[in-house]
Protein backbone atom coordinates (compact mmCIF):
# COMPACT_ATOMS: atom_id res chain seq x y z
CA UNK A 1 0.00 0.00 0.00
CA UNK A 2 1.12 3.55 -0.66
CA UNK A 3 1.41 6.37 1.82
CA UNK A 4 -1.09 7.23 4.55
CA UNK A 5 -1.48 11.01 4.92
CA UNK A 6 -2.55 12.39 8.32
CA UNK A 7 -3.60 16.02 8.77
CA UNK A 8 -2.69 17.53 12.15
CA UNK A 9 -4.19 20.79 13.37
CA UNK A 10 -3.43 22.90 16.40
CA UNK A 11 -6.25 24.14 18.63
CA UNK A 12 -6.57 26.42 21.61
CA UNK A 13 -7.10 24.74 24.94
CA UNK A 14 -10.72 25.61 25.84
CA UNK A 15 -10.10 25.42 29.58
CA UNK A 16 -8.51 28.86 30.13
CA UNK A 17 -10.91 31.80 29.74
CA UNK A 18 -10.82 33.16 26.20
CA UNK A 19 -11.14 36.89 25.61
CA UNK A 20 -11.93 38.69 22.38
CA UNK A 21 -10.01 41.67 21.12
CA UNK A 22 -10.41 43.71 17.97
CA UNK A 23 -13.70 42.14 16.89
CA UNK A 24 -13.51 38.40 16.22
CA UNK A 25 -9.84 37.79 17.13
CA UNK A 26 -9.09 35.74 20.24
CA UNK A 27 -6.40 37.13 22.50
CA UNK A 28 -3.54 34.63 22.46
CA UNK A 29 -1.93 35.67 25.75
CA UNK A 30 -2.63 33.11 28.45
CA UNK A 31 -3.98 30.49 26.02
CA UNK A 32 -2.29 27.11 25.72
CA UNK A 33 -2.14 25.51 22.28
CA UNK A 34 -2.20 21.75 21.71
CA UNK A 35 -2.61 19.22 18.94
CA UNK A 36 -6.27 18.49 18.23
CA UNK A 37 -7.10 15.28 20.19
CA UNK A 38 -9.14 13.76 17.34
CA UNK A 39 -6.16 14.30 14.99
CA UNK A 40 -3.91 12.43 17.43
CA UNK A 41 -6.40 9.55 17.40
CA UNK A 42 -6.25 9.59 13.59
CA UNK A 43 -2.44 9.53 13.75
CA UNK A 44 -2.53 6.48 16.03
CA UNK A 45 -4.92 4.69 13.68
CA UNK A 46 -2.62 5.52 10.75
CA UNK A 47 0.47 4.16 12.52
CA UNK A 48 -1.38 0.95 13.41
CA UNK A 49 -2.53 0.51 9.80
CA UNK A 50 1.01 1.17 8.57
CA UNK A 51 2.48 -1.43 10.94
CA UNK A 52 0.13 -4.05 9.52
CA UNK A 53 0.42 -3.09 5.85
CA UNK A 54 3.98 -1.78 5.55
CA UNK A 55 2.83 1.66 4.37
CA UNK A 56 4.54 4.95 5.20
CA UNK A 57 2.83 7.63 7.30
CA UNK A 58 3.14 11.27 6.19
CA UNK A 59 2.14 13.86 8.80
CA UNK A 60 0.74 17.08 7.29
CA UNK A 61 0.18 20.50 8.81
CA UNK A 62 -0.95 23.73 7.16
CA UNK A 63 0.39 26.77 8.98
CA UNK A 64 3.47 28.64 10.14
CA UNK A 65 6.44 27.40 12.16
CA UNK A 66 4.34 27.08 15.32
CA UNK A 67 3.19 23.73 13.91
CA UNK A 68 6.70 22.27 13.80
CA UNK A 69 6.25 20.84 17.31
CA UNK A 70 3.07 19.06 16.18
CA UNK A 71 4.97 17.45 13.31
CA UNK A 72 7.87 16.40 15.54
CA UNK A 73 5.37 14.82 17.91
CA UNK A 74 3.99 12.86 14.95
CA UNK A 75 7.50 11.71 13.99
CA UNK A 76 8.14 10.50 17.53
CA UNK A 77 4.81 8.62 17.47
CA UNK A 78 5.60 6.66 14.31
CA UNK A 79 5.23 8.97 11.29
CA UNK A 80 7.99 8.56 8.71
CA UNK A 81 7.62 11.92 7.00
CA UNK A 82 6.59 15.41 8.13
CA UNK A 83 5.36 18.12 5.74
CA UNK A 84 4.39 21.66 6.67
CA UNK A 85 2.60 23.72 4.03
CA UNK A 86 2.63 27.48 4.38
CA UNK A 87 2.97 30.79 2.62
CA UNK A 88 1.91 34.27 3.70
CA UNK A 89 -0.53 34.25 0.76
CA UNK A 90 -2.57 31.64 2.67
CA UNK A 91 -3.44 34.00 5.53
CA UNK A 92 -7.06 34.93 6.09
CA UNK A 93 -8.54 32.08 4.07
CA UNK A 94 -11.82 30.32 4.76
CA UNK A 95 -12.71 26.63 4.43
CA UNK A 96 -12.91 26.84 0.63
CA UNK A 97 -9.42 28.34 0.30
CA UNK A 98 -8.03 25.87 2.85
CA UNK A 99 -9.59 22.95 0.98
CA UNK A 100 -7.94 24.11 -2.25
CA UNK A 101 -4.51 23.93 -0.58
CA UNK A 102 -5.17 20.53 0.99
CA UNK A 103 -6.60 19.18 -2.27
CA UNK A 104 -3.38 20.13 -4.05
CA UNK A 105 -1.31 18.39 -1.37
CA UNK A 106 -3.37 15.21 -1.87
CA UNK A 107 -2.86 15.50 -5.63
CA UNK A 108 0.91 15.57 -5.12
CA UNK A 109 1.11 12.79 -2.52
CA UNK A 110 -1.61 10.54 -3.99
CA UNK A 111 -2.05 8.70 -0.65
CA UNK A 112 -4.00 5.46 -0.40
CA UNK A 113 -5.58 6.74 2.83
CA UNK A 114 -6.19 10.23 4.21
CA UNK A 115 -6.82 10.43 7.95
CA UNK A 116 -7.64 13.31 10.27
CA UNK A 117 -9.96 14.15 13.15
CA UNK A 118 -13.70 14.60 12.75
CA UNK A 119 -14.04 17.69 14.97
CA UNK A 120 -11.82 20.39 16.42
CA UNK A 121 -11.67 20.70 20.19
CA UNK A 122 -12.11 24.47 20.28
CA UNK A 123 -14.26 25.17 17.20
CA UNK A 124 -16.25 22.02 16.50
CA UNK A 125 -16.81 21.03 12.88
CA UNK A 126 -14.14 21.86 10.31
CA UNK A 127 -15.23 21.25 6.69
CA UNK A 128 -11.76 21.69 5.13
CA UNK A 129 -10.74 18.00 5.16
CA UNK A 130 -14.09 16.77 3.81
CA UNK A 131 -14.09 19.44 1.07
CA UNK A 132 -10.56 18.53 0.04
CA UNK A 133 -11.47 14.83 -0.10
CA UNK A 134 -14.55 15.62 -2.20
CA UNK A 135 -12.50 17.75 -4.60
CA UNK A 136 -10.01 14.89 -4.88
CA UNK A 137 -12.78 12.37 -5.63
CA UNK A 138 -12.20 10.37 -2.44
CA UNK A 139 -15.03 8.67 -0.57
CA UNK A 140 -15.14 10.20 2.92
CA UNK A 141 -16.39 8.63 6.17
CA UNK A 142 -16.77 10.81 9.27
CA UNK A 143 -17.13 10.08 13.00
CA UNK A 144 -15.13 6.85 12.56
CA UNK A 145 -14.50 4.68 15.62
CA UNK A 146 -12.53 1.80 14.09
CA UNK A 147 -10.71 1.00 10.88
CA UNK A 148 -9.51 -2.23 9.26
CA UNK A 149 -7.93 -3.05 5.90
CA UNK A 150 -9.48 -6.19 4.41
CA UNK A 151 -8.47 -7.41 0.94
CA UNK A 152 -7.69 -3.99 -0.45
CA UNK A 153 -10.71 -2.20 0.97
CA UNK A 154 -11.47 -0.33 4.19
CA UNK A 155 -13.97 -1.56 6.78
CA UNK A 156 -15.04 1.26 9.08
CA UNK A 157 -17.35 1.49 12.08
CA UNK A 158 -18.72 4.99 12.63
CA UNK A 159 -21.01 6.79 15.03
CA UNK A 160 -24.59 7.22 13.90
CA UNK A 161 -27.60 9.03 15.32
CA UNK A 162 -28.98 8.20 18.77
CA UNK A 163 -25.95 6.18 19.80
CA UNK A 164 -26.16 3.69 16.92
CA UNK A 165 -23.17 2.30 15.02
CA UNK A 166 -22.78 1.83 11.27
CA UNK A 167 -20.41 -0.60 9.57
CA UNK A 168 -19.27 0.66 6.17
CA UNK A 169 -16.95 -0.46 3.39
CA UNK A 170 -14.96 1.97 1.26
CA UNK A 171 -12.72 1.47 -1.73
CA UNK A 172 -9.18 2.84 -1.71
CA UNK A 173 -8.17 5.61 -1.83
CA UNK A 174 -10.51 7.03 0.81
CA UNK A 175 -10.63 9.65 3.55
CA UNK A 176 -11.54 8.78 7.15
CA UNK A 177 -12.32 11.42 9.80
CA UNK A 178 -11.92 9.87 13.24
CA UNK A 179 -13.72 10.53 16.49
CA UNK A 180 -11.48 11.54 19.38
CA UNK A 181 -12.35 8.31 21.19
CA UNK A 182 -11.32 6.04 18.31
CA UNK A 183 -7.86 5.35 19.76
CA UNK A 184 -5.64 6.30 22.66
CA UNK A 185 -2.51 7.99 21.26
CA UNK A 186 0.71 6.20 22.16
CA UNK A 187 3.22 7.82 24.48
CA UNK A 188 6.50 8.17 22.56
CA UNK A 189 9.66 6.72 24.11
CA UNK A 190 12.59 9.03 24.85
CA UNK A 191 14.82 7.76 21.98
CA UNK A 192 12.02 8.45 19.47
CA UNK A 193 11.49 11.93 20.93
CA UNK A 194 15.19 12.76 20.68
CA UNK A 195 15.36 11.45 17.11
CA UNK A 196 12.32 13.53 16.13
CA UNK A 197 14.01 16.68 17.47
CA UNK A 198 16.77 16.26 14.89
CA UNK A 199 14.65 14.91 12.02
CA UNK A 200 14.24 17.15 8.95
CA UNK A 201 10.88 18.71 8.19
CA UNK A 202 9.69 19.38 4.65
CA UNK A 203 8.32 22.90 4.11
CA UNK A 204 6.20 23.45 1.01
CA UNK A 205 5.28 26.88 -0.33
CA UNK A 206 3.02 27.94 -3.16
CA UNK A 207 5.85 27.35 -5.63
CA UNK A 208 5.93 23.69 -4.60
CA UNK A 209 2.15 23.44 -4.81
CA UNK A 210 1.88 25.21 -8.15
CA UNK A 211 -1.11 27.28 -7.03
CA UNK A 212 -1.60 30.95 -7.97
CA UNK A 213 -1.77 33.40 -5.04
CA UNK A 214 -5.25 34.62 -6.03
CA UNK A 215 -6.70 31.18 -5.24
CA UNK A 216 -5.31 31.22 -1.69
CA UNK A 217 -6.03 32.98 1.57
CA UNK A 218 -8.40 35.91 1.65
CA UNK A 219 -8.39 36.29 -2.14
CA UNK A 220 -9.48 32.67 -2.61
CA UNK A 221 -12.18 32.74 0.04
CA UNK A 222 -15.82 32.27 -0.88
CA UNK A 223 -17.02 34.29 2.09
CA UNK A 224 -15.56 37.56 3.31
CA UNK A 225 -14.77 37.67 7.00
CA UNK A 226 -16.78 40.21 8.92
CA UNK A 227 -16.00 41.75 12.26
CA UNK A 228 -17.95 40.66 15.31
CA UNK A 229 -18.89 42.69 18.34
CA UNK A 230 -21.30 42.29 21.20
CA UNK A 231 -23.99 45.01 21.49
CA UNK A 232 -23.70 47.10 24.61
CA UNK A 233 -26.60 46.28 26.85
CA UNK A 234 -29.12 48.95 27.79
CA UNK A 235 -31.29 47.21 30.40
CA UNK A 236 -34.72 48.28 31.51
CA UNK A 237 -34.36 48.61 35.26
CA UNK A 238 -36.83 46.81 37.51
CA UNK A 239 -37.82 48.00 40.95
CA UNK A 240 -37.37 45.55 43.81
CA UNK A 241 -40.67 43.67 44.27
CA UNK A 242 -42.65 44.27 47.42
CA UNK A 243 -42.09 41.26 49.75
CA UNK A 244 -45.75 41.41 50.77
CA UNK A 245 -46.92 40.69 47.17
CA UNK A 246 -47.89 37.14 46.19
CA UNK A 247 -45.09 34.99 44.74
CA UNK A 248 -46.36 35.06 41.17
CA UNK A 249 -46.57 38.87 41.26
CA UNK A 250 -42.96 39.17 42.44
CA UNK A 251 -41.80 36.80 39.69
CA UNK A 252 -43.73 38.77 37.05
CA UNK A 253 -42.17 42.00 38.28
CA UNK A 254 -38.66 40.55 38.00
CA UNK A 255 -39.32 39.41 34.43
CA UNK A 256 -40.74 42.73 33.32
CA UNK A 257 -37.25 44.05 32.48
CA UNK A 258 -35.31 43.49 29.32
CA UNK A 259 -33.08 45.32 26.84
CA UNK A 260 -34.12 48.62 25.32
CA UNK A 261 -33.87 48.58 21.51
CA UNK A 262 -31.20 50.88 20.11
CA UNK A 263 -32.08 52.74 16.95
CA UNK A 264 -30.38 51.22 13.93
CA UNK A 265 -28.74 48.42 15.93
CA UNK A 266 -31.45 46.16 17.29
CA UNK A 267 -34.76 45.35 15.61
CA UNK A 268 -37.75 43.60 17.11
CA UNK A 269 -40.34 41.91 14.90
CA UNK A 270 -42.48 38.81 14.64
CA UNK A 271 -41.09 35.58 13.19
CA UNK A 272 -42.73 36.10 9.79
CA UNK A 273 -41.51 39.70 9.56
CA UNK A 274 -37.97 38.65 10.52
CA UNK A 275 -37.86 35.92 7.86
CA UNK A 276 -39.17 38.32 5.23
CA UNK A 277 -36.56 40.93 6.08
CA UNK A 278 -33.74 38.35 5.93
CA UNK A 279 -34.98 37.15 2.54
CA UNK A 280 -35.03 40.72 1.29
CA UNK A 281 -31.40 41.22 2.36
CA UNK A 282 -30.37 37.98 0.62
CA UNK A 283 -32.22 39.04 -2.54
CA UNK A 284 -30.54 42.47 -2.57
CA UNK A 285 -27.12 40.77 -2.31
CA UNK A 286 -27.95 38.35 -5.12
CA UNK A 287 -27.68 35.31 -2.85
CA UNK A 288 -31.25 34.08 -3.26
CA UNK A 289 -32.60 32.24 -6.32
CA UNK A 290 -35.84 33.62 -7.68
CA UNK A 291 -39.05 31.64 -7.07
CA UNK A 292 -42.79 32.46 -6.80
CA UNK A 293 -42.71 31.86 -3.05
CA UNK A 294 -39.71 34.14 -2.62
CA UNK A 295 -41.31 36.89 -4.71
CA UNK A 296 -44.49 36.68 -2.65
CA UNK A 297 -42.50 37.02 0.58
CA UNK A 298 -40.60 39.99 -0.78
CA UNK A 299 -43.85 41.67 -1.88
CA UNK A 300 -45.17 41.38 1.67
CA UNK A 301 -41.96 42.94 2.97
CA UNK A 302 -42.22 45.90 0.56
CA UNK A 303 -45.82 46.53 1.54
Amino acid sequence: MREIAVLLREVRDPRPPARLEGGAEVRESGLRRLVNPADLAALEMAVRAAERSGAQVAALAVGDEQLDDCLRLALSAGATRAIRVWDDAMRGGDAVAGAAVLHRVLEILQPALFFTGYRLLDRGDDPVAALAAANHGMPCVNAALSFELVEGRAEIVRKAEKGARQRLEATLPCAVLFDAGAAEPRYPALPEVLAAMEAPLEVWGIADLGLPPWELGFDGSALDRAGLAFPRSNPVRVATPDPSDPGHERVRALFSGGIRPRAGQMHFASTDETVSRILAIFAEEGLLPSSPRTEASLDRTRR
